[in-house]
């Protein structure tokens, strides 16, 4: 009987492609040639599953293979029955295989095996830290079939931007390259910091007295605290730019505005009380 990829997965006609691809996965864990380097059974089975993937895993395959135009390996199928060569004589009258003919006018040639096809992408969604997307960093990460990756991010990376993963995608059921992984990126929004191109913008409260006579105060990075030196006389609105410390990109790293904002300690501190009724007359 010829190989039908809804029986190999264990799938019904109606499954849905979220129920493909979450049974695809875990029977591809489950027979991984990593886990049963031996077992010559599971690595066929492995094949077997991979291959019936790559048609059901596929909206466009699927719909060929549901409508008859394609077999299981994902090859043009071609119905063979009696009929007539257009001239009036029967095919079944020529030597050899019949449909020799429309065979040699869709491919070239005789009947030829499929070259080696590269394993089909893999496409996941990543949540990373502003802090991560700012500063760049190493996160180690669960593929599909169970295998763990340390996935290098780029510092400047954005939402919506895809980091590809060579050759970490399905492998080939038929001799190919396996396919990459699309990581997907989503970078959380902060509530410190808002990006503005390779530089970044931020408000910070500072004491009254300070603003008026000069000081320190700590600052958040998104590489960690800094004593930030606010010169006497600020006033709300000031800004103040640290150099280097917005997006980590190359060639030049971006800077980080800080916006000041002064706000009272103690609003019921009797000498300042007492310097505002001054100011006031």
């Amino acid at each position: 009987m010829t190989k039908d990829p809804y029986k190999i997965l264990g799938v019904s006609r109606t499954a849905t492609g979220d129920e493909i691809r979450k049974t695809y996965r875990q029977k591809a864990k489950q027979l991984h040639p990593d886990l049963h380097p031996d077992d010559e059974q599971k690595a066929a089975e492995f094949k077997e599953v991979s291959a019936a993937f790559e048609i059901l895993g596929d909206e466009s395959k699927r719909s060929q293979y549901d409508r008859g135009e394609i077999d299981a390996d994902g090859n043009p199928s071609v119905l063979r029955g009696h009929g007539f060569d257009g001239t009036g004589r029967s095919r079944n009258s020529f030597q050899g295989d019949p449909f020799e003919d429309i065979l040699s006018g869709m491919f070239g040639g005789g009947r030829r095996r499929p070259g080696p096809r590269r394993g089909a992408d893999l496409r996941y969604r990543v949540e990373i830290s502003f802090e991560d997307a700012v500063l760049g960093a190493k996160r180690d990460m669960t593929m599909a079939d169970g295998r763990r990756l340390t996935v290098s991010i780029p510092a400047g990376i954005e939402t919506g931007k895809t980091l590809r993963l060579k050759s970490q995608g399905q492998p080939s059921a038929f001799g190919g390259p396996p396919g990459d992984a699309l990581l997907e990126i989503v970078v959380r929004e902060s509530s410190t910091w808002v990006r503005e191109g390779a530089d970044l913008r931020m408000s910070l409260g500072v004491p009254l007295q300070v603003m008026l006579l000069g000081g320190s105060v700590d600052a958040p990075t998104p590489s960690g605290q800094i004593t930030l030196k606010v010169p006497p006389g600020s006033n709300t609105g000031s800004t103040l730019r640290l150099r280097g410390k917005g997006i980590q990109s190359m060639p030049r790293p971006g800077h980080l505005y800080v916006r000041l904002e002064a706000f009272i300690d103690d609003v019921n501190d009797p000498t300042l009380r007492e310097w505002a009724k001054q100011t006031k007359t």
